[in-house]
């Protein structure tokens, strides 16, 4: 296993060892926990050489938002990568990253303004500029993400097709707690009896699911049947939305490719989760 904390090296390691191979990738923040390793685990399996990159990117944090206080533990994060047979880690700096005088940015129109984008505004920008570099250090064949943020892999895809580049995301399942709620770094904030109050977020959804395979297909019903589930556990309701699974706009009626999306705070903690009515 390589390590490697500069564009250089990182170029020429993967010139020595990648070169002809499938190349995965694994864009990550650190604070690696079983989501991030199952898609480590699916990149090993579907890829020759796996990449993983560690970098806390503060242009996707808002001013008011938890980069100051979001979890770090790079040394715990390699020993995990190196049990599961990364063949390059990327740790770049901010220096590496964004450069004094840096002024280039990347927004996908429309989908990065609504949903988790109308709540931090700018955050899209942030994960499509860092993504779209991270591509062209490392030019994989394959990118590994998980379903939980489902909207950043929407925009994510768009960029892609929009900017004609090569790399294909390969979507990966939600990975869960035992009891439903999705695994998020986010989850170490959670106080014990928030942790508790937590799992209303994957009770709203599965509720909603139900009441679709049962006959009901009105969005405000859904919703608002949703909504008490979350206002029940004294969560604050950011958005609780139905949408057309590829484009994201809201639907009247759930129909074939409809996704429920919410963001939740528990506390102080924003979560987020979504699942497909039509199970």
């Amino acid at each position: 296993m390589q390590i490697t904390k500069t564009i250089s090296e990182t170029r020429e390691a993967l010139a020595t060892s990648g070169s002809h191979k499938k190349i995965g990738f694994v864009p990550t923040m650190g604070a690696l926990h079983k989501g991030h390793l199952s898609l480590v685990e699916k990149c090993h399996l579907e890829s020759d050489f796996t990449v993983v990159s560690i970098y806390l990117n503060p242009a996707q944090f808002g001013p008011q938002e938890d980069l100051n206080r979001y979890p770090r533990n790079l040394e715990r994060d390699i020993d995990l990568l190196r049990s599961y047979d990364a063949d390059l880690i990327f740790t770049p700096d901010d220096v590496q990253m964004y450069p004094e005088g840096y002024c280039t940015w990347v927004k996908v129109e429309g989908l990065s303004d609504i949903l988790c984008g109308a709540s931090r505004p700018g955050h899209f920008r942030g994960v499509a500029t860092i993504v779209l570099k991270l591509i062209h250090i490392i030019n994989p064949n394959l990118m590994f993400m998980g379903m939980k943020d489902y909207q950043q892999i929407i925009v994510l895809e768009k960029m892609i097709q929009d900017l004609n580049l090569e790399t294909k995301i390969v979507r990966c399942p939600i990975i869960r707690e035992s009891d439903g709620l999705a695994i998020s770094s986010r989850n170490a904030y959670l106080g014990p009896e928030e942790r508790q109050r937590a799992t209303c977020l994957i009770n709203a959804l599965k509720t909603a699911q139900k009441m679709v395979n049962d006959g009901c297909l009105d969005s405000k019903i859904l919703i608002s049947e949703a909504e008490n589930i979350i206002r029940e556990s004294d969560g604050k309701i950011d958005y609780i939305k139905i949408v057309d699974s590829s484009t994201l706009q809201e639907l009247a009626e759930v129909k074939s490719n409809a996704k429920m999306l919410l963001a939740v705070y528990i506390g102080n903690t924003r979560l987020i989760d979504n699942i497909e009515l039509l199970s």
